[in-house]
């Protein structure tokens, strides 16, 4: 049951990466989320490179998990270091994750704090 489930994500994640794409002026925002915690990540995929990332696990979010208020904390938290490299708008790429709970949690809290996408 589980292979199921990561092989169905995996399956969505390929098929919207064709076409979501990130550049340096409009980045793609994406999200991974594992039992415990939230890692988002900032990508250029025409120099391949992170530009920039926010995760329960940096000192600064340890004492979150990941759950909706752990969401809410990181989506802030990239935000704020997307401003302070200049960058407004992103794409944002859920991974093939549905986009409720955890996922919309990051994506709102990202959006209050200033991000377009």
């Amino acid at each position: 049951m589980v292979i199921k489930k990561l092989i169905g994500r995996k399956r969505r994640q390929v098929r919207s990466r064709k076409k979501i794409t990130g550049t340096n002026e409009r980045p793609r925002l994406c999200v991974f989320i594992s039992n415990r915690n939230i890692y988002v990540q900032l990508i250029d995929d025409v120099n391949s490179v992170t530009l920039a990332s926010a995760s329960t696990v940096t000192k600064d979010l340890k004492d979150y998990a990941a759950n909706k208020e752990g969401a809410a904390t990181v989506g802030k938290k990239i935000a704020e270091i997307a401003k302070t490299q200049n960058i407004e708008k992103v794409v944002f790429d859920r991974a093939g994750y549905q986009y409720h709970g955890v996922v919309k949690t990051i994506a709102d809290a990202a959006r209050q704090a200033g991000l377009q996408f």
